[in-house]
């Protein structure tokens, strides 16, 4: 374990409106807990139901959590409307986000702590975020398309530099929402008033980059900063994947006009993951039609899929001018 001395308090800040999720919720509270590092508060932030919030405080007082804070949503919905009213109500130098349905590593605290120490440079952190999956059969899933479910599909084994994290597993220094606000809520007009599930996202990438260009430092993933994050097999099914790739091809059309005048190749890591479906994923897949032909098509049929719908969204975005 680490000295406490010289190194930052971290706030958890987690979106909850789901009852289905209230076990998720537990689960990631006592991994919370049981963190090597313990200058941490968390936040969790109910909407829609106050009997959600009640649910929740009751377990975190029953199990005498004293640094753990229920608060409730009452304006917009959504889940990053949640995360803001978090960050208002927070105090810690490093604020960090972790989605309900994910749990803790025993050393990520720690070894969050550690990163941002070390590096001054560091405005944002970000890690490996690992599938667990509801049933191992679903491990065929191809990799390049852990973003589907909010997972990573980066392998690096050294702290490398990105352009965005995702909400799963990311925080900040508080400098960075001093110097660039908060989180939006929408990115395009039509989307007011609709859930994350009916508008583009990438509201994360959006704010990352903001923040880059604002306080001119880095944002880094860390392969010692991990989470998992927990994979229900409805989000393999063919609605949640065309869904959410119609909603992503959509959303990296607004990042472009967004930061058209950007120094920075906006898409540079779509570009990149492009390239890497294309002369990993698919010659894999290929090669697996002889050995394993169930998995094989499964995976050349998500990609298509995928990427169709991807293009589709794009088109459609940037038809509507």
């Amino acid at each position: 374990m680490i000295s406490n001395r010289k190194l930052p308090g971290i706030c958890i800040i987690t979106p909850c409106y789901q009852f289905e999720r209230l076990d998720d919720v537990f689960e990631l509270l006592d991994s919370i807990q049981t963190q090597t590092y313990k200058m941490i508060n968390t936040i969790v932030v109910t909407e829609r139901s106050l009997a959600l919030r009640d649910r929740i405080k009751a377990y975190v007082e029953e199990k005498g959590y004293t640094n753990v804070q229920v608060l409730h949503n009452e304006g917009e919905w959504g889940s990053y409307s949640s995360r803001n009213a978090g960050i208002q109500r927070s105090e810690e130098e490093i604020i960090a986000f972790i989605d309900d349905d994910a749990l803790l590593f025993p050393d990520w605290a720690e070894e969050t702590a550690r990163c941002y120490a070390e590096d001054s440079s560091i405005i944002g952190l970000t890690g490996p975020i690992l599938p667990l999956w509801e049933r191992d059969s679903m491990a065929w899933f191809p990799r390049e398309f852990y973003w589907i479910f909010s997972c990573t599909y980066w392998d690096w084994s050294e702290r490398t530099e990105v352009r965005n994290g995702y909400g799963t597993n990311l925080s900040f220094r508080r400098e960075a929402f001093d110097s660039s606000g908060l989180y939006k809520t929408t990115l395009e007009a039509s989307g007011v008033g609709k859930s994350d599930w009916q508008q583009a996202g990438a509201k994360e990438t959006e704010f990352c980059i903001r923040v880059k260009q604002n306080t001119g430092k880095r944002i880094m993933y860390s392969p010692e900063v991990k989470v998992k994050h927990k994979v229900y097999k409805y989000r393999l099914s063919t609605g949640f994947i065309l869904r959410r790739a119609y909603w992503e091809g959509r959303a990296k059309v607004i990042l472009k006009r967004l930061y058209r005048s950007s120094d920075e190749a906006v898409l540079s890591t779509e570009y990149e993951l492009l390239r890497r479906i294309c002369f990993r994923l698919l010659p894999r897949a290929i090669g697996l039609l002889f050995s394993h032909p169930i998995v094989a098509l499964r995976q050349l049929w998500v990609t298509l899929m995928t990427l169709s719908c991807v293009g589709i969204g794009y088109l459609a975005g940037a038809l509507r001018g």
